[in-house]
């Protein structure tokens, strides 16, 4: 027996823009991705990260195919992940664009932590070793063990409706 499922919103088929409709009701962490090669830093906002396991520490980041900062960790098998504090939408936006050299662009003070560009300003830190990427239309997922971890207690900023926000009344 063949089942087809036929995805309905609004009364049609779903196209793109009911997708993205759909996704952006869903909240989000929001973090810049790192990574460097040859001296040189790269980053970029990323809403698609998740943790994965505690044993082994791991997450999960999807970065789009096109991206200067996938092909970077695919080449050096490591990147960083700064989780971004509620006062943070700045860095957030600046490093969302395609810009020569978002680091300084965004004026957020950064210095290289385990070798790859860490913001220091931002409440958490995770360094971590590419363990494998799996394909996922355009974009790829990364599964990263994660190697080192520094964390606040400062409110977390959220991507939610196209606009950043952050649920203080879990921060403590």
């Amino acid at each position: 027996m063949i089942t087809i499922i036929i995805m309905m919103v609004s009364g049609g088929l779903m196209g793109e823009q009911d997708f993205r409709d759909a996704m952006a009701g869903v909240c989000a962490p929001v973090t810049i991705v790192t990574a460097a090669e040859h001296g040189t830093p790269y980053g970029v906002t990323v809403s698609a990260f998740a943790s994965l396991s505690l044993r082994p520490a791991m997450v999960s980041v999807a970065l789009n195919r096109s991206s200067d900062v996938l092909r970077r960790i695919l080449a050096t098998g490591r990147f960083g992940v700064n989780v971004l504090g509620s006062d943070q939408d700045e860095p957030a936006r600046t490093f969302a664009r395609r810009l020569p050299d978002r680091f300084a662009a965004s004026g957020a003070p950064w210095t290289y932590d385990h070798g790859l560009p860490r913001l220091t300003d931002a409440p958490g830190w995770l360094v971590c070793g590419l363990r494998s990427a799996v394909e996922g239309g355009d974009h790829l997922l990364l599964l990263g063990d994660v190697t080192h971890v520094r964390t606040s207690r400062a409110a977390p900023l959220v991507y939610g409706h196209r606009t950043f926000g952050t649920h203080s009344a879990f921060a403590r």
